[in-house]
């Protein structure tokens, strides 16, 4: 199952604004940058010049990973390579956020397009930085899923590089399994119980005759009469039958 380009986007930014590191990063960045005062904002007070630069770092991350994903994912449906995809979404990124940097600079500095070099030299850094972001970003998300994850989960060698993630289901169509991962679906012809067995250590458990979920990715769990259900990390519900009710007790998913 293909997902398109703005669902994958979507669900990306949601994920990344759930996270409290990301926040924290973002923080610290925006510290430090402040403190440093680069690019002329030393003339900018501490207080103000530590709020410019947290302001515009997280402007900076989320909406150049919003675009960045859009493009990428929008290009790989366009059969374009890893790299180049990558260039060109990086690019895109920086392009979004110079727009972005040009209304904060407006807005703190009145600085306007009148300004001598002021759009040359500041689009060109910030969209050779985004391209670099970009692809340092990419470098280090195969390294860790290869040293990691792939090296225990078996499943993942049947997807796509760009959707080889944290698992989180398992889910029978027709005489496909939709394996879920953090970086999308993708459809493997096989059995589930073959599939299940190619989980690895991924903790988990079947919950339904059509349907396995690693445990680490339910996001909340509520009962529907005889049976329940579990939300899941990337917002998908999941029914679990009466004969698994037990085990996701078991599990802690649900109260005893």
């Amino acid at each position: 199952m293909n997902e398109r380009p703005v669902q994958i986007a979507k669900r990306e930014m949601q994920t990344l604004s759930a996270t409290p590191g990301v926040w924290i990063g973002l923080g610290a960045v925006g510290l430090i940058l402040g403190l440093a005062g680069p690019f002329g904002t030393e003339v900018l007070p501490v207080l103000p010049r530590l709020v410019y630069w947290v302001v515009v770092a997280a402007i900076g991350f989320f909406l150049g990973s919003l675009v960045a994903t859009f493009v990428a994912e929008s290009l790989r449906a366009l059969r374009v390579g890893l790299w180049p995809a990558v260039v060109i979404a990086g690019a895109a990124a920086g392009v979004a956020n110079l727009l972005a940097l040009l209304a904060v600079n407006w807005f703190v500095f009145r600085l306007t397009l009148s300004e001598p070099g002021y759009l040359a030299a500041l689009g060109i850094n910030v969209i050779i930085i985004s391209i670099i972001i970009a692809g340092a970003y990419v470098s280090i998300e195969r390294t860790m899923t290869r040293g990691s994850t792939r090296a225990s989960t078996r499943i993942l060698d049947r997807l796509p590089i760009e959707k080889r993630g944290p698992l989180i289901s398992l889910s029978v169509q027709d005489h496909y399994v939709e394996v879920a991962t953090t970086k999308g679906t993708e459809l493997v012809l096989l059995r589930l119980s073959d599939a299940m067995a190619e989980v690895g250590d991924t903790p988990g458990l079947q919950v339904h005759r059509s349907h396995w979920i690693a445990t680490g990715a339910v996001k909340s769990a509520r009962r529907d009469g005889a049976r329940a259900i579990l939300t899941m990390a990337d917002g998908r519900d999941i029914p679990v039958s009466r004969t698994y009710l037990p085990a996701i007790k078991e599990a802690g998913l649900l109260p005893r």
